[in-house]
């Protein structure tokens, strides 16, 4: 294990030119798990610390009300014209935002009426990245992208992700975006951490082909990865003791104990350790982060300066085997 100063903090956003911090700031426990005096602070600490993403979706804050958190970020950047020109502004479209018919889905009608909607709650006149959060079966790619390819002729978004698809839905998207002559996405955000592997099979070999950037969402897996054992002994486990790091723990718990001792016999804390690996994987381009505070935000950094030797990458790669063996899936002509 060592630290390095050089490695660089920033990456290309998939084949564009567009540079976007390696961590990103998610904003899913915004409006419930931080206050939004806290959450204020922290998208101001974390451009300030050089992430210049600041992830966000139109469901999120529904602990307050679905949209909720994009009025908060939208309020933050109010308070500084500058804020607007620093920071690349991401937001999801996908979820059902309430019961009415329509209001919900990948359907043209409502990729626009949802854009609009968002722009009008964040405060600006464009969104640098619109994410469709999930796959909808009910929509085709010729209808998806003839609202996407409106909202950016009108520069109303500026570029196109994803987030949750299959290697599958990738192909699909790219192949009916070329036929357009369009763009097409330049990101994917997917679930994957030491944990759960799952994307290396198909997912990251898609985006690779396809020039998608992937940044990974809860590289720790809610906090399952961040010392959940120590933090449950002393009584201090928050996000750790609940949702999917709480349905986990009981199947892994024995590797999660040969992960914090391996994490105690190097010197070094699991949440960065597990962060440091995701960000070293191939094909991952960063992780979107959810701090709860300064201090989190300030330990998910310091994990871009921590670098895995091979032998303890390998020790890891024992802990939590690679699906496959670590290779990708079998073409169908293989099986």
């Amino acid at each position: 294990m060592s630290t390095d100063r050089e490695q660089a903090a920033h990456t290309r956003l998939g084949r564009s030119a567009t540079l976007v911090s390696r961590l990103w700031l998610g904003t899913v426990n915004f409006s419930g798990r931080v206050e939004d005096g806290d959450a204020m602070q922290l998208m101001e600490a974390a451009v300030d610390r050089g992430i210049n993403c600041i992830d966000t979706a139109d469901i999120y804050g529904w602990r307050v009300h679905k949209g909720h958190t994009e009025e908060l970020v939208g309020r933050w950047l109010a308070k500084s014209a500058a804020r607007r020109e620093d920071v690349l502004l991401a937001t999801k479209v996908g979820g059902d935002m309430s019961e009415r018919l329509n209001d919900g889905g990948l359907s043209a009608r409502h990729i626009v009426t949802a854009c609009e909607q968002s722009l009008r709650r964040l405060g600006v006149d464009h969104i640098d990245l619109y994410q469709m959060h999930r796959v909808d079966h009910a929509a085709s790619w010729d209808e998806i992208w003839q609202a996407m390819d409106r909202l950016v002729a009108s520069g109303k978004v500026t570029y196109v992700g994803s987030s949750n698809f299959a290697g599958w839905n990738v192909a699909a998207a790219q192949d009916a975006a070329r036929r357009r002559q369009s763009l097409g996405l330049v990101s994917e955000q997917c679930l994957y951490n030491l944990a759960v592997r799952h994307a290396e099979l198909e997912l990251l070999p898609a985006a690779q082909a396809y020039g998608l950037g992937v940044f990974a969402w809860s590289p720790l897996h809610g906090g399952l990865l961040s010392g959940v054992l120590r933090k449950l002994a002393a009584g201090v486990a928050v996000k750790s003791a609940q949702g999917r790091a709480q349905l986990l723990l009981p199947e892994l718990r024995a590797t999660i104990e040969a992960y914090e001792g391996f994490c105690g016999r190097i010197g070094a804390d699991p949440a960065e350790v597990g962060l440091a690996w995701v960000l070293s994987r191939p094909g991952i381009s960063g992780a979107v982060i959810g701090p709860r505070t300064v201090a989190q935000l300030d330990s998910a950094l310091r994990s871009l300066d921590l670098v895995l030797g091979e032998d303890e990458l390998a020790e890891l790669d024992a802990i939590f085997p690679p699906l496959g063996k670590g290779g990708r899936a079998p073409d169908a002509w293989l099986s």
